[in-house]
């Protein structure tokens, strides 16, 4: 990739915050973006992964029957400006970083992340992976991206089962980063101990540590439908109107057409949505299901306790990684 580090008054992160969605990301980047010294972007930058159809699915699409997708390759240069200028707002910040969830499964990202930025700190959050593969599957219900059951979307789409399938990844950062710039929590532990977590990552970004009040620590709790099964058919309909939020990425899109299609998709999440989400917490997952994703889960993982140095299966039930 071209090399922007030099160039007159740009500024690039110095710390990505690269996934496991659904593991408690968006609760660290709105602790760290009330950190005085510390600039992050309000949304996920999704740069180095956008033209990965495997963790990025909504960014391939068919438009006017012509397939359609990001280039972020070294011959776009304007993917890579449209990229520093996420954080212009930030020059004067102490630490810069920016939040991508789905950093951590792109098998292209830690080469592009490290020819762009070989100095930038990679933070991970962990969570157990088949409670992990539950909240996503809810995530993508809510933002009417799915109308099947659970069961249905573990054979219909691979990145559920990919976004818990950490320690092959891992491995990739480590090998490309060294440990040395490769932090990872535990959500579990995160949940449990939000002062010490964001103390460590503080600390690991050589900025001030904060004591942290219950309004930095809370953020919005998730909801969940009250009658699953008529949300995921209102999802027939859903997932048509907001797909295409995801084709103004890196400004792809504009025009009338993407006006209406803002237009809609915002009746949708603020009109609709908050009718049918008004449970507080999901229905429980089929035992069996849990029993295979524990075994499954499992093995994709083996050898992530040795790689983290801790023994998770204290941490996760069931796991044996």
């Amino acid at each position: 990739m071209h090399d922007l580090s030099g160039d007159h008054g740009v500024r690039l992160p110095d710390f990505i915050i690269g996934g496991a969605p659904k593991c408690g990301t968006t609760s660290l980047h709105f602790i760290l973006g009330q950190h005085p010294d510390i600039g992050l972007p309000d949304n996920e930058i999704a740069f180095f992964d956008a033209d990965d159809p495997i963790v990025h699915p909504d960014f391939l699409f068919v438009e006017d029957g012509r397939l359609e997708w990001f280039d972020v390759r070294e011959t776009a240069p304007q993917s890579l400006e449209w990229y520093a200028s996420r954080f212009a707002p930030f020059r004067d910040a102490q630490a810069v970083g920016e939040d991508s969830t789905t950093y951590l499964f792109s098998a292209a990202a830690p080469e592009r992340i490290h020819s762009l930025l070989p100095e930038v700190k990679m933070i991970f959050l962990l969570r157990d992976p088949v409670q992990r593969a539950y909240s996503q599957y809810w995530h993508l219900i809510r933002t009417a991206r799915l109308a099947c059951s659970f069961e249905e979307a573990l054979t219909e789409h691979s990145s559920i089962i990919l976004g818990s399938t950490y320690a092959p990844h891992l491995r990739r950062y480590l090998a490309s980063f060294g440990r040395d710039q490769v932090k990872v929590q535990v959500f579990e532990d995160f949940t449990r101990d939000k002062q010490g977590s964001i103390d460590d990552v503080t600390d690991y970004l050589g900025v001030p540590r904060m004591t942290l009040s219950d309004a930095q620590t809370w953020f919005n709790r998730s909801t969940y439908p009250q009658k699953p099964r008529l949300h995921r058919m209102a999802n027939r309909i859903g997932r048509r109107i907001v797909a295409g939020r995801y084709r103004n990425h890196m400004g792809k899109r504009s025009g009338l057409r993407q006006k209406i299609g803002n237009k809609l998709e915002y009746n949708w999440f603020h009109r609709v949505n908050p009718r049918l989400l008004t449970a507080v917490r999901p229905p429980p997952m089929r035992a069996d299901t849990a029993a295979y994703l524990t075994q499954h889960l499992s093995a994709r993982n083996a050898g992530l306790s040795d790689l983290l140095g801790r023994n998770l299966s204290r941490v996760w039930k069931g796991f044996e990684g």
